[in-house]
């Protein structure tokens, strides 16, 4: 049995979904149950961020192992160690080769140059930038406050380049909006983003619609 089931808004009822879901189908003799979860919604508490904090990825891991189920497939977590939580096989897919094929469609890829967002997500954006073959570039930002984010300085030359951010979460779309900001001042052409999960909290869509950002593509992980 297979149960897809994304913990996004409201997080805490479409969890317990999901644990009602699984008990039921192993109270009804259900051989192997797979929690196919697209959006890990707990996934940016993987650490203690200060003291008397919980872990809450760990801990929703082992209730999804414990309500009974088999095994997990999850898509682009936002710390791949968070696999490590469970005590079950658990399946971390990838977006990226949908992004690839759409990229290569939409664009030159000669004037096209992969941009992480921060300096946390150079790995991601490396890996896409491998893929199709183009140079990388950097915003490197500091966070003042919770949910707020102020960009400091562009690493590499973007000038001219039809500039693509890529990350695994949009929520407020601060950090995409400045990241744009930042990359058109340094002379970018235009700059689109690629982002997996559109959790577009808040006001995210009008301060997006209303950026220097040309596109947003986000996946279907939560709907």
């Amino acid at each position: 049995m297979f149960i897809l089931q994304s913990t996004s808004f409201p997080a805490n009822d479409n969890l317990m979904e999901l644990l009602i879901i699984t008990d039921a189908l192993r109270r009804a003799s259900a051989r192997r149950i797979t929690a196919v979860v697209p959006y890990f919604g707990y996934a940016r508490q993987d650490r203690k961020s200060g003291s008397r904090t919980p872990i809450s990825a760990k801990l929703v891991a082992n209730l999804i192992s414990r309500a009974g189920v088999d095994r997990v497939m999850t898509l682009d977590l936002h710390a791949g160690q968070i696999q490590g939580f469970f005590d079950i096989p658990t399946d971390n897919l990838f977006a990226a080769p949908l992004m690839v094929r759409d990229i290569r469609e939409k664009f030159d890829l000669a004037k096209v140059m992969v941009v992480s967002p921060d300096v946390g997500g150079v790995a991601r954006a490396r890996g896409l930038a491998k893929r199709i073959n183009t140079p990388l570039a950097i915003v490197d930002k500091r966070r003042e406050r919770p949910g707020e984010s102020e960009v400091m300085n562009v690493i590499g030359d973007v000038a001219g380049y039809n500039c693509i951010l890529v990350d695994d979460i949009v929520d407020s779309g601060g950090t995409l909006v400045n990241a744009a900001e930042a990359l058109i001042g340094h002379g970018a052409k235009e700059v689109s983003a690629y982002i997996t999960h559109g959790v577009l909290s808040g006001g995210a869509a009008a301060r997006i619609a209303s950026s220097r950002l040309k596109e947003l593509v986000i996946t279907d992980s939560i709907l």
